[in-house]
C-alpha cells in the first residue's frame, strides 16, 4: 500500500513540477472521509486502504473537450509528449528508486550476505523465499555435531521447507514425558540438506525450551554476512535488478506455454503469506521483499498497456514520432490484447492461492 502510494506522488509531484493541473491527491480509495483544498488542488483521505491516486486534468481527448479554455491549456493531454512521459514515468521511476536503495542498504550494511539474499530473488513474478541456510549453530545443543554453518535445508519431516514451516515442524514434536526444560523429543527431527552439493537426511531429536516455550535443534537461519562496500553495493544492487527483471519478463512469457511456470504465480494473498515468511526471517530479509515488490510494481506499471503507465508513455512516443495525434480508440484496440493477457495472470495468481489454502 505504501510503494502504491509514493508511486503516485511521483505522478503527482512531476506533474505539478511541469505546469500540469493536479485535481486531487488522495491517500486510499473513496468513499472519502476527509479532504481540504489548497489552491486547485484537493487533498484526501479514502476509506478503502489499497493504495492512493493522483487525478490530473485531462488524461484523455474526450475530457479535455469539456473543458474551460485556461484549464484545458494545462491539462494532460494539451501538453508536449516529453512532458507526459516525464509525469508518467514519474511512479515507476519512484518504485526503481525504492527497490535499488533497500537492494543498496541491504548489501552495503551487511545485514544479509549478498548472494544468499539473490539466491532467494525468484524473480517469475511472485516471491523471495528467506534463505533456510544454516548461519550458525549453538554450543550444547542437538544440532551441534551434526548440522554444519551453510546446510541448506530442503526439507522437515519430508515436506518441503520454508523458514516459517522448518519452526513450526521442529516445534511439533513432543517429549514423551511432561514437557519439562531440557527434554528430549521422543522422536527425531529429519532434516534433508544440501551440503557442498549433495543431499541427505540427517536425524535430530530436538529438545523443549521452557523459556522459549517450544522444541528447538539449536540453529540460526541465514547466512554469515560481510559488507560489501558502497560503491559495489551500488553495483550488485543494479546487475540484480537487470537480471531479476528480464527473468521476471522472461517467466512471464513462459507462463502462457508452461503449466509449471503458472503454477508458481502468486496473488495478493500468496504475497501477503511470503511477506509473513520474511519478517519471521528478520528485518533484512522483509526490506528486500519490499524492494523486489516496489521492482515488480515499476516492471508491471511499465508494460505497454492502457491504462497502466506505459501505455501512456507508449502512446506518447508514439504521437511524437508521427508527429500527429492517435486516436485513443486504436490506443485502447491495441491496448485490449495486452490487458486480457494480464488479467489471464492474475486470475492464474488467485486460482493457486485458492488451490494453496485448500490444499
Amino acid at each position: 500500500m505504501l510503494l502504491i502510494v509514493l508511486h503516485e506522488l511521483g505522478h503527482f509531484l512531476a506533474a505539478k513540477a511541469v505546469g500540469m493541473r493536479v485535481e486531487r491527491f488522495s491517500l486510499f480509495f473513496p468513499p472519502t472521509l476527509f479532504s481540504v483544498r489548497r489552491g486547485e488542488t484537493e487533498y484526501g483521505i479514502g476509506a478503502i486502504p489499497l493504495g492512493g491516486y493522483v487525478k490530473i486534468t485531462g488524461m484523455s481527448p474526450e475530457e479535455v473537450g469539456d473543458l474551460d479554455p485556461e484549464v484545458a491549456r494545462r491539462a494532460y493531454y494539451t501538453q508536449a509528449p516529453w512532458k507526459r512521459v516525464v509525469v508518467i514515468f514519474a511512479g515507476p521511476a519512484v518504485n526503481l528508486l525504492i527497490a535499488f536503495g533497500l537492494f543498496w542498504a541491504i548489501l552495503a550494511s551487511g545485514s544479509l550476505n549478498g548472494a544468499s539474499v539473490l539466491e532467494n530473488l525468484n524473480p517469475s513474478i511472485h516471491t523471495l523465499v528467506p534463505s533456510t541456510s544454516v548461519a550458525a549453530i549453538e554450543r550444547g545443543e542437538p544440532a551441534q555435531g551434526t548440522l554444519r554453518p551453510g546446510d541448506r535445508i530442503i526439507a522437515v519431516d519430508g515436506r518441503r521447507a520454508s523458514v516459517t514451516s522448518a519452526m513450526d515442524a521442529i516445534a511439533a514434536h513432543r517429549c514423551a514425558g511432561a514437557q519439562v526444560n531440557g527434554c528430549l523429543a521422543a522422536t527425531p527431527v529429519q532434516l534433508t540438506i544440501r551440503r557442498a552439493g549433495h543431499v541427505q537426511t540427517l536425524s535430530i531429536r530436538p529438545r523443549y525450551d521452557k523459556e522459549l516455550g517450544r522444541m528447538l535443534i539449536g540453529f540460526d537461519f541465514g547466512a554469515a554476512a560481510k559488507p560489501v562496500g558502497v560503491f559495489a553495493a551500488a553495483g550488485v544492487a543494479v546487475n540484480e535488478m537487470w537480471a531479476a527483471t528480464t527473468s521476471m519478463i522472461s517467466n512471464i512469457g513462459k507462463a502462457f506455454t508452461s503449466s509449471k511456470v503458472r503454477h508458481q504465480l502468486h496473488s495478493v494473498v500468496g504475497i501477503t503469506e511470503i511477506a509473513h515468511e520474511t519478517v519471521v526471517a528478520g528485518a533484512g530479509y522483509a526490506l528486500v521483499f519490499a524492494g523486489f515488490i516496489s521492482l515488480i510494481l515499476a516492471v508491471f506499471n511499465l508494460f505497454p498497456f492502457l491504462p497502466l503507465d506505459g501505455g501512456h508513455i507508449l502512446w506518447s512516443v508514439a504521437e511524437k514520432v508521427r508527429g500527429r495525434r492517435i486516436s485513443l480508440g486504436a490506443m485502447y484496440r491495441y491496448s485490449s490484447v495486452g490487458l486480457v493477457l494480464l488479467a489471464f495472470l492474475v486470475i492464474n495468481g488467485i486460482g493457486n492461492d485458492i488451490g494453496r489454502l485448500g490444499g
